[in-house]
């Protein structure tokens, strides 16, 4: 009995020794863990990165343009007299043939009258000369008459026809001037204000310009290019004042206003000069612009902006991501092992705060776009994306 029961004590006894080994072994582990160093994970860069990406990259070239009227016409009086009438509204817009002015008639009524009543007699007399002719005629077929007395007949008839053709072409004339007295207009368009007032005399040889007349429906745009531009554009094939039926975009223009809006139609360049002005070494372009609203007025200034070439499929980065040192422009390009190159680059073209790459760069490798100030080639770096 006491054999037994000195077992079972010593059997609690080692349980309880096994307990205790456990429990400080858990709690040597713990202290490990809590007091042991911990190993720092690495410090790498955080950038900002993104992708070289691929557009249609619109270029443009800014100038100042001038509006100028489709067509500007003068209206002159083309014979002498006093203006009676004017027979339109100043500034209003008026059609084709309509009436203007009309001049004193008094004057050129009476010349054709005259005119008129000279012609009727010289048409007589050539009736009579005709009848003479046709008398003496037969008479001398039958030697009733002589050669003089024929030959004086055909000479006053042919005289008195050319008498006729004379008085009618005087009459034409006249005729013409008569009409003159009435000033209609050549052409659609908004007329300005009277340069004349009633009752003055008005003529070639005195004061002939009544009005202008402008043709608004359509303006044109005038604007200078430098040597440089055309030779950039024949660089690029591009054939200013042509339009070109292989190439998927066409030169047009738009302008800005005097208050900073865009203008919302566009034009067409329609002519360029052959030649450069050798005082200013620039040569005129126009373009022509549908003006529907009357908004453009002949005369006004306005900022031009050409679509001088599309770069198609071109590979884009920000500006910001440029760097530019003197021994010339190059970006951190990250590897798909997150560690950076220094990549030198051929930049083209500016466009709203991005570049054109023209050489160093492939489509889809990443950039750096921020925090490049802390790197050197070959450091590994953290990257972060924008959307993130």
């Amino acid at each position: 009995m006491k054999k037994l029961i000195s077992s079972k004590v010593i059997v609690i006894e080692k349980r309880r020794l096994l307990q205790a080994l456990l429990l400080s072994v858990v709690i040597g582990l713990v202290l490990w863990v809590i007091f042991a160093e911990k190993k720092k994970a690495p410090d790498y860069p955080i950038v900002m990165v993104e992708p070289v990406k691929q557009d249609n990259v619109e270029i443009y070239g800014e100038y100042v343009g001038r509006v100028r009227a489709q067509q500007f016409v003068e209206v002159h009086a083309r014979v002498e007299g006093y203006l009676e009438k004017m027979l339109f509204k100043e500034g209003s817009h008026i059609e084709k043939n309509e009436l203007l002015f009309r001049i004193n008639q008094d004057k050129y009524k009476a010349r054709v009258d005259k005119a008129k009543a000279q012609l009727k007699k010289d048409e007589a007399q050539a009736l009579k000369t005709k009848r003479d002719y046709e008398r003496i005629s037969p008479l001398y077929k039958q030697n009733a008459a002589s050669q003089l007395d024929l030959d004086n007949a055909i000479a006053a008839y042919e005289s008195a026809e050319a008498a006729v053709a004379m008085s009618k072409a005087d009459l034409y004339q006249l005729e013409q001037e008569l009409g003159y007295t009435v000033v209609n207009s050549p052409i659609s368009g908004y007329i300005s204000e009277s340069k004349v007032d009633l009752g003055t005399l008005v003529g070639p040889g005195s004061k002939s310009l009544l009005a202008t007349i402008v043709k608004i429906d359509t303006v044109l745009i005038d604007f200078s290019m430098t040597a440089l531009d055309y030779l950039k554009s024949k660089e690029r094939n591009v054939e200013l004042g042509q339009r070109d039926s292989t190439r998927s975009w066409q030169p047009y223009v738009s302008i800005t206003l005097a208050n900073n809006s865009v203008y919302p139609f566009k034009g067409l360049v329609d002519f360029a000069s052959p030649q450069v002005n050798p005082q200013t070494g620039t040569f005129s372009v126009r373009a022509e612009m549908p003006n529907p609203e009357k908004a453009l007025l002949p005369g006004q200034f306005t900022k031009v902006k050409l679509l001088l070439d599309v770069r198609e499929n071109s590979n884009v980065v920000p500006l910001k991501s440029v760097i530019i040192e003197k021994g010339g422009a190059y970006i951190y390009v990250m590897r798909r092992d997150s560690v950076v190159e220094r990549r030198y680059i051929e930049l083209g073209p500016e466009f709203q705060n991005h570049v054109v790459v023209e050489r160093g760069l492939v489509k889809d490798e990443y950039i750096v776009t921020e925090g490049y100030h802390k790197l050197t080639p070959g450091v590994k770096v953290q990257p972060v994306s924008e959307s993130n």
